[in-house]
């Protein structure tokens, strides 16, 4: 097993080689075993495949399927589709699932997400599914499919529609434009559907024909001003797109700013009149004060939030909603709103976020700005450093969580530590209401930087700070 390709938040990660060269196959071949003993599925059995749009999905889950059929089982090809509509897809036949996407990370990477028939996987089943390949052989799978694969791309795109027909109001965006940036999200076409049928004007802007990987939580400065010219020169109310898979949102609203993720999430909760809420460390620390619903904190990754949701509703509550700073909206029970029914779709979703602030806009006529504005929430903003090495993350964050003197020193005028949380990560209360919280990505050699402070200015001032002082920690080392 390659040292290359391991789980990380959600699902496994790795270079898109190593998965081309057995890792994919090998990985398919512990998660049916892991199914079997499991008593989720049987021999002859069938498990959905679908894929983003990334140069080596194709090729990747056609090594998944020659996997599937090596293991006595039948693969459901459900082509490019968004991986919360494979889930759906899935769970609504009774099958397991796996989602070849690397999210939002670079092309030349790559991973696969992991579905039982009743959703996505936890982190016992991947504890699980390591053992077995401590267990197992690691010899190569055959990369092609040697039977006659299932079609259902068309199927999972109808159970998805379906999921969301009626929800929202007919004419919701009646008289807004509302641009839509392709790219190669993998919900690009959807997307222009759910416009036109709430009454909306779709303009369709920037589709590639090449991968373009895009972070929510950490958007380029040159995507960013980009989006912000179309939100003029297009006379645009609204901007949405999602990242490659689908499972996170991107808004953009009438000012041309990105409308964060944790917020997003807590006006779909507010919509969805959310009976628990179970949401990372790493949203925003105003989300407490803006539900009359519990809020449970957990680490980053969906199998957390997920576990969460799991949690509050075997305590009894009703209407049970996760959400995490990058947008992505998990849905823990079934959701009534309006007389529609939701069924619970524990995995991340792009489009129930959007379309409740495209419900909110209707609801209330104000710009999407204003919307947000009224949630009070605090500025938050979020950055990354690429190729940071992972060993020196590790003693980083080690060395923040224990080491008394070291932290005073790296935190050396940013103000006075009122408090710290290591839940995931280090998390650093300061003076002043601001907030320095350093993390390690656990899809990708990154380090993440989150802040958050009364206004943007300050904001602004601690993200480049922290990112700064990561930069001098990696190019200093452990001597720092």
């Amino acid at each position: 097993m390659s040292e290359a390709v391991k789980f990380g938040t959600s699902g496994v990660r790795g270079l898109a080689d190593r998965l081309l060269g057995g890792d994919a196959g090998i990985y398919t071949r512990a998660f049916i075993e892991h199914l079997m003993r499991s008593g989720l599925v049987a021999a002859g059995g069938s498990i959905a495949v679908g894929e983003d749009l990334r140069p080596s999905s194709a090729a990747i889950g056609e090594a998944v399927c020659a996997a599937i059929f090596q293991a006595g089982l039948k693969p459901v090809r459900c082509g490019a589709v968004p991986t919360p509509a494979l889930a759906c897809f899935a769970m609504g036949r009774g099958m397991a699932a796996i989602m070849v996407t690397g999210s939002h990370i670079p092309a030349d990477r790559n991973g696969l997400k992991f579905y039982r028939p009743d959703g996505e996987i936890d982190k016992q089943d991947e504890a699980a599914i390591m053992q077995i390949l401590a267990e197992q052989s690691s010899h190569a799978v055959g990369a092609h499919s040697t039977g006659e694969v299932a079609a259902a791309e068309a199927d999972a795109l109808a159970f998805y529609r379906d999921r969301y027909r009626g929800f929202l109001p007919d004419a919701a965006l009646a008289g807004r434009r509302v641009g839509i940036w392709e790219q190669s999200s993998v919900a690009r076409s959807l997307l222009g559907e759910i416009v036109t049928s709430s009454g909306g004007e779709p303009v369709l802007l920037g589709r590639s024909a090449q991968f373009v990987p895009v972070d929510t939580e950490a958007l380029g400065a040159t995507d960013a001003a980009r989006l912000a010219a179309w939100i003029v020169s297009e006379q645009l109310d609204l901007m949405i797109s999602t990242d490659a898979d689908a499972d996170r949102p991107l808004v953009i609203d009438e000012k041309g700013r990105q409308v964060r993720g944790d917020a997003l999430g807590l006006i779909a909760a507010k919509i969805l009149n959310a009976g628990s809420v179970v949401t990372p460390v790493t949203s925003s620390s105003g989300i407490e004060a803006g539900l009359s619903a519990p809020v449970l904190r957990t680490r980053v990754g969906s199998p957390f939030v997920i576990a969460g949701m799991a949690e509050a509703v075997s305590a009894g509550h009703r209407n049970v909603v996760g959400f995490e700073a990058n947008g992505g909206f998990l849905t823990g029970s079934d959701i009534t709103y309006s007389g529609h029914v939701l069924p619970a779709l524990p995995t991340r979703d792009a489009l129930l976020p959007i379309l409740c602030i495209f419900i909110a806009m209707g609801e209330t006529g104000a710009a999407a700005s204003e919307i947000v504005s009224g949630l009070g929430l605090p500025v938050a903003l979020s950055d990354r450093l690429q190729n940071y090495p992972i060993a020196k993350g590790q003693t980083l964050m080690r060395r923040l969580a224990d080491d008394a003197a070291f932290c005073e020193q790296f935190l050396d005028g940013l103000g006075a530590v009122e408090g710290k949380d290591a839940t995931d990560g280090v998390k650093f209360f300061l003076a002043e209401r601001m907030i320095l919280h350093l993390r390690p990505s656990g899809n990708a050699p990154e380090m993440r930087c989150y802040v958050e402070a009364p206004n943007r200015d300050a904001a602004e001032a601690l993200l480049t700070e922290g990112l700064r002082r990561l930069k001098a920690f990696a190019l200093v080392g452990v001597e720092h």
